[in-house]
């Protein structure tokens, strides 16, 4: 394929990251993975950390792989998950772990904040809906156990724009990823200095809000030596929801969409936020998204659940062996609330679920059937509850749910979530964050006019199927 551009999408999750190679072809959107590897947590000093070497290596090793193919992108774009940053001093050393958002240290600090500014009037400045790993209470935290790294700070970074400026020298913050801080204004649509300075955070360490589809500019040289050839790094929406969102193939007036993940982000687009109580009341909260867009989404437990039971089986389960097991298990009448904070880091998740069903005096899971269509009854039915408060608070009736990212292969999920909303559900395209990330590449050159041009050709290029609700 001579005279092809290629563009390298680098999406990294909590348990895995992917270089997916994108092109046009035909007037399709086409994708090749060229590289993975495996994330996970570690323990520092007591504290859950990410380990920014080895990324940083893998994310290295996965551009070389490109290189050493013989399709070099013109340009690279990174997207992790969000809340999580680095703090860097005047030598641009990182200050402290990179503590992780499952980590317990911000447990209590909120009421730390409320002291000084209200939930609700928090919730009026960033429509940001409370989660106590919000980078907002971590830094809190810092301030409480290691004020002197805040001190010594000159620099914040989230983990993708950290990256960014190990691959390129240059630090800028991104507007997206940046609203899962908590410390950007919905309205101004930039950092909250005011917040910052009640809170007794230092400003002077976070620097202008970059959209995405901007350069951040090209490899340093001894990157582009190590790697093997130049490129240049470029904003997408660096959270990896932003990008997922911009993949849904049609965003109508009577869409909602599902981005299905280790986590579920469920919710709507919108040209405004919503900071009201009713909203707040409600837990929605109003994440920046490309070209100033609005996610208006609730962020609910996802398949870490599933994921995290079919570590502790003993046997190793294919997928469709655990839709079969979870599919006889029907008759388990036991529902757990998924957002609970038991099931959010638990050292055995099948004994936090049975704790929890003791707890609030249901019949207790025993079999691995059991526990999984405990789970996925109790995500399908917490989906339908979102749709009816998605509704409730916008006033409108929405037809047709949107399942993107690597959870849409679920396909008993995706029979029980028709089933509990009553709704069209249509699964697909599976890597949606990969595709935005590509997307914003491709609109920054030109291939695209604008986003809902970009859409189309998302649909024409990836399979999306219609669910039904008939047991196969």
């Amino acid at each position: 394929m001579e005279n092809t551009t290629y563009y390298l999408a680098i999406d990294i999750g909590a348990s895995s990251g992917r270089h997916i190679l994108g092109w046009m072809e035909n007037g399709k959107i086409r994708m090749e993975e060229m590289y993975r590897f495996e994330n996970k947590l570690t323990k520092r000093d007591g504290h859950l950390c990410w380990d920014l070497e080895y990324l940083f290596r893998e994310v290295k090793a996965g551009i070389k792989a490109c290189g050493e193919s013989g399709r070099v992108p013109s340009s690279i774009g990174i997207d992790t998950w969000g809340v999580d940053f680095v703090l860097l001093d005047k030598d641009n050393k990182v200050l402290g772990d990179t503590v992780a958002y499952r980590d317990s240290r911000t447990q209590g600090i909120d009421a730390d904040v409320y002291q000084v500014i209200s939930e609700p009037e928090l919730y009026g400045r960033n429509g940001i809906q409370k989660q106590v790993f919000n980078s907002i209470y971590q830094l809190m935290a810092i301030k409480k156990e290691h004020p002197e790294q805040l001190d010594a700070a000159e620099s914040f970074l989230m983990i993708p724009e950290y990256l960014n400026f190990l691959l390129t020298g240059v630090k800028k913050n991104e507007y997206t990823n940046a609203t899962t801080s908590q410390l950007v204004n919905a309205k101004t649509q930039d950092w909250d200095y005011e917040l910052m300075e009640k809170l007794g955070i230092p400003t002077k360490i976070f620097g202008p809000l970059n959209m995405p589809k901007t350069l951040v500019g090209p490899f340093s040289d001894a990157i582009a030596e190590e790697v093997g050839y130049q490129a240049d790094v470029i904003l997408p929406a660096t959270h990896d929801t932003g990008s997922a969102v911009m993949a849904v193939p049609t965003m109508a007036e009577d869409s909602i969409y599902l981005c299905s993940g280790t986590w579920s982000l469920m919710g709507i687009e919108r040209l405004v936020p919503d900071c009201t109580e009713k909203s707040r009341q409600h837990n929605f909260t109003n994440e920046g998204g490309y070209h100033h867009r609005y996610r208006f989404l609730k962020n609910i437990m996802g398949m870490w659940m599933m994921q995290s039971l079919r570590r502790e089986f003993r046997h190793k389960y294919t997928f469709e062996e655990l839709y079969m097991l979870a599919h006889i298990a029907r008759y388990f009448p036991s529902r757990v609330n998924v957002n609970d904070n038991s099931f959010l880091a638990p050292a055995s998740m099948s004994q936090a679920l049975k704790d929890y069903c003791r707890k609030t005096g249901q019949e207790v899971p025993e079999t691995e059937g059991e526990l999984l269509y405990c789970v996925y009854k109790s995500l399908a039915a917490c989906y339908a509850e979102t749709v009816k408060e998605i509704e409730a608070v916008t006033g409108k009736t929405y037809t047709t749910i949107h399942v993107v990212g690597g959870g849409c292969q679920d396909k008993f999920l995706n029979r029980l979530i028709a089933e509990e909303t009553d709704k069209d559900v249509y699964a697909g395209p599976i890597e949606a964050t990969a595709i935005g990330n590509l997307m914003t590449q491709m609109l920054l050159r030109g291939v695209f006019k604008d986003l809902p041009d970009a859409r189309k050709v998302v649909a024409h290029s990836f399979d999306v199927k219609r669910v039904s609700t008939d047991v196969e």
